[in-house]
């Protein structure tokens, strides 16, 4: 009774300690300054909340009359409710709240996927700062809380065989179809190294060519053959149960002892598949239609991806800490006596494959492979050296060990806040953003009757501020698979990059106003220019007016 009470207590000091490091850790990596795409989440929040989800099918911020989907509405409203109750400070704290549930999902996932929750810990903190540079307030903060917790959800109802997990594995996806249903499809995904482990399995224990070969001696007994040939495959056709019995035994002797794959058939993935099935139709409870189906498809198949960076191909002399992940990973598995689960082998190559593809899904990886990496990590313990992790685990439950740690990580924390100050890092980068040159147009022009081009990488800010955009980084937006075959998008940049004349498209769109970067290549062919006239000028931003002239 006392040992059970002493685990007990070490679990809770233990989890309590984790639990203190992982906020610290979120706290020092949440950004101050506001991202790109908040911008305009907040607004179209605003939108909504003010008018509602009855129409949620036209853009009303750009000058651009185009439909538009909301991918992300209940997202963009509920960042809108924080950021009008406590303004960008609450933003700010709420993505450190994010991230620290983020970080407490991987690490309960982590901790289910094995029962060494040193490592779980370690794996956990490690995983945290290498998603540091996708932590923003954007819905794919809180769209990977809800991956996490469906894996976790996954391993309990295989484990537990609770109905409440699958009830939980049907609400997750009606909540990412409405959060932010760009990643809804990649929710099933989490679903097919199961499904797919125990279908292959099943199939390999059918023996089907042993009955395809039994069908076959049965036909030929049938023909008009000779009496010893018929002999012949009469005892063939004798022997295949035997034979069959003695495969099943090797097979299943294979799987007691595998050489580098476990596989296991756990009869119960079939309510996976019922879970998958019903969990397909959430989509539908959506305000905006079919965008949970339909826009996954439509962005790869725009040119959008091929120029925003974060759906670029990984390079991996520029991706050290994934390159690190992949070494590890191949040293535990070719160095060491380690097993992989057939499951989280198909896992991890899926967002291996799928992380090369794109840098994105980089994230993905490090969310759902830190906890094969912690049961990888667990297996490869318990077979060298589990004694002194058991006296590592005594050590850090023990309350003075316990409170170093915790001190140690609010040091680092301190050091990153110190860091920030030094670097006077505002909610609003005004070097990013024009910030003073968004007060001045709303002061000096009427920005309603204006037809404003911008970049890209401002557009949202300038919509933020209730100034209507040329673009924005809604990039779906602007692709010609969302609005009726305007390629908008390639415009935008090819214009900003000098690719075409900018002239004959500020004609054709009607443009009356230029703001760019006061150093970009556009912006010293304009000063040049005698139809522009610069209005407005600061350390960061040119504002132009295009003159009535240009249209004569």
């Amino acid at each position: 009774m006392n040992k059970e009470k002493n685990e007990k207590n070490r679990n809770i000091i233990f989890n309590t300690m984790v639990a203190l490091c992982i906020i610290l850790l979120a706290v020092a990596v949440a950004p101050k300054s506001l991202q790109n795409d908040t911008f305009y989440t907040i607004k179209i929040g605003e939108y909504i909340a003010q008018n509602g989800i009855s129409d949620l099918t036209q853009d009303t911020f750009s000058w651009h009359e185009l439909p538009y989907t909301y991918p992300h509405w209940l997202y963009d409203l509920g960042i809108y409710l924080i950021y009008n109750a406590f303004g960008q400070p609450g933003i700010y704290v709420s993505t450190m709240i994010f991230t620290a549930i983020l970080g407490w999902t991987i690490y309960l996932a982590s901790s289910k996927f094995s029962k060494n929750k040193v490592a779980s810990a370690v794996i956990t903190f490690l995983a945290m700062y290498m998603l540091r540079t996708y932590v923003a307030a954007r819905a794919q903060l809180v769209t990977f809380i809800l991956f996490s917790l469906a894996v976790y959800f996954i391993e309990m109802f295989l484990e537990t065989h609770k109905k409440r997990y699958a009830v939980y594995l049907i609400i997750i996806p009606l909540l990412i179809a409405n959060l932010h249903c760009a990643v809804f499809p990649f929710y099933f995904v989490l679903f097919l190294p199961y499904i797919v482990e125990y279908l292959w399995i099943t199939l390999i224990d059918w023996d089907l060519d042993y009955k395809i070969i039994a069908i076959v001696l049965k036909a030929m007994l049938k023909l008009p053959l000779k009496q010893s040939l018929k002999e012949n495959c009469q005892k063939k056709l004798n022997n295949i149960p035997k034979t069959v019995e003695r495969k099943r035994e090797n097979r299943e002797k294979r799987r007691q002892n595998p050489y580098r794959i476990k596989v296991k058939k756990d009869p119960f993935v079939k309510w996976l598949i019922v879970i998958v099935i019903i969990a397909g139709f959430t989509g539908f409870i959506n305000p905006t239609g079919l965008g949970a189906y339909t826009y996954t498809y439509k962005i790869y198949q725009g040119n959008t991806t091929d120029s925003i960076n974060e759906h670029l191909p990984v390079t991996l002399i520029e991706s050290k800490e994934f390159l690190c992940a992949l070494c590890l990973f191949l040293a535990i598995l070719v160095f060491t006596d380690t097993k992989i689960k057939l499951s989280d082998l198909f896992m991890l190559a899926g967002l291996i494959l799928l992380s090369f593809i794109s840098r994105r899904q980089i994230s993905m990886f490090i969310i759902f492979c830190a906890p094969i990496l912690v049961r990888l990590i667990s297996d490869m313990i318990e077979k060298y050296d589990k004694k002194t992790f058991q006296e590592i685990y005594k050590m850090l439950t023990s309350v003075l060990v316990s409170m170093i740690i915790v001190l140690l990580f609010g040091i680092g924390m301190l050091g990153q806040l110190n860091k920030m100050k030094m670097a006077n890092t505002d909610y609003v980068d005004i070097a990013t953003y024009p910030v003073d040159a968004s007060t001045w147009m709303l002061e000096n022009l009427d920005v309603q009757n204006i037809k404003l081009y911008n970049e890209y990488n401002y557009g949202s800010y300038l919509l933020f501020r209730g100034i209507p955009v040329f673009i924005d980084s809604r990039c779906d937006l602007y692709s010609p698979e969302f609005n009726a075959d305007k390629d908008i998008f390639s415009d935008a940049l090819n214009i900003a990059g000098i690719g075409i004349d900018y002239e004959t498209e500020f004609k054709v769109y009607g443009v009356t106003h230029v703001i760019l970067y006061g150093n970009s290549k556009l912006a010293m062919l304009l000063r040049e220019d005698e139809r522009y006239k610069i209005i407005y000028d600061d350390d960061y931003f040119t504002l132009f007016e295009r003159l009535k002239t240009n249209e004569k």
